[in-house]
């Protein structure tokens, strides 16, 4: 049994949607991020840097922390959206969600959603960031029904919670063919819409 320690995020919501993806039995432990939960000690012991996700399996007593490395690790557990044919292609995608996709829209969140008027530097920053991101994940969906390939990886689930929140980006997700038809093909996948839910049964998916 994998247990969950997270907060209803987009890196959380990474890690919930593939464990329905796998059929894999979990629970979820709630780390509260308001009240700073993630910066005790107790959690620092499993997550070095205080952040969320980790997952402990209880089969074999390990800790997993970072959302990538917990995908991989649950991918290769369940042989599973981690093709070993196509594993350099989905490693360098997955790394550009670690590295540059969620790191950057994470920026516009802070800028735009949620301290608007507070640097206009940070928000025509971030703002161009993301809006090249939607441009060039659109690119690449022009030519591959996946980030990938053309088979949903691990790579699809580590990227697809962040375009989730397009609706905070004001960037029009409407505006990228590709990459709009990309996210509602996935968005009515039985798992995601059950992992997506994790923390509240009540949440909606955002529509395009």
């Amino acid at each position: 049994m994998i247990e969950l320690f997270s907060a209803d995020t987009p890196n959380g919501k990474k890690v919930s949607i593939m464990l329905e993806e796998i059929g894999f039995k979990y629970q979820v432990t709630n780390i509260s991020l308001s009240a700073k939960e993630q910066l005790s000690a107790k959690f620092k012991k499993i997550s070095p840097f205080g952040k969320i996700p980790v997952i402990k399996d209880h089969d074999n007593n390990e800790t997993v922390f970072e959302s990538g490395a917990i995908l991989i690790y649950l991918a290769e557990k369940s042989k599973k959206f981690y093709d070993e044919q196509a594993r350099l292609k989905i490693n360098q995608w997955l790394m550009a969600q670690m590295g540059l996709i969620g790191p950057m829209i994470g920026q516009h969140h802070q800028f735009h959603h949620y301290n608007p008027g507070k640097s206009d530097f940070g928000e025509k920053r971030y703002f161009e960031i993301s809006k090249r991101i939607y441009k060039d994940l659109d690119d690449r969906l022009s030519d591959s029904k996946y980030l990938a390939s053309d088979n949903y990886t691990i790579a699809d689930i580590a990227t697809w919670p962040w375009i989730a929140r397009h609706d905070w980006h004001d960037i029009g997700l409407k505006n990228y063919k590709y990459l709009c038809n990309w996210y509602e093909t996935i968005a009515i996948r039985p798992a995601v819409i059950k992992g997506y839910k994790f923390m509240n049964k009540e949440t909606e998916i955002p529509k395009p």
